[in-house]
């Protein structure tokens, strides 16, 4: 047995599991296994990307003792509109109605 976490994050929410597992569980396995996605039934392991530590992982790979699995939401604004939206931002700034 192995021990590993697995994570999800809403912007309400955040959860950690920690799982034992059979040494030689895929990714998937493990996720399967927490009951995360019982917790988040939107999570759709076919759309979604995983990873361990922050690096993207394939469903398929193994987790070592330790590694913590985390499930990504999908990104809903393009990153560098927001840093755009954040360059252009003026908190000084008067909005004028015409």
């Amino acid at each position: 047995m192995i021990k590993i976490g697995v994570a999800y994050a809403t912007p309400a929410d955040q959860v950690w599991y920690n799982v034992d597992v059979q040494k030689g569980v895929t990714i998937r396995e493990a996720i399967e296994i927490s009951g995360i996605l019982k917790q988040f039934p939107e999570i759709n392991l076919e759309d979604q990307k995983v990873g361990i530590f922050g690096k993207i992982a394939q469903l398929d790979t193994l987790p070592r003792e330790g590694d913590r699995i985390e499930i990504y939401r999908p990104i809903t604004v393009d990153p560098s509109t927001v840093k755009r939206r954040k360059k252009n931002h003026d908190p000084k700034r008067k909005l004028r109605h015409e």
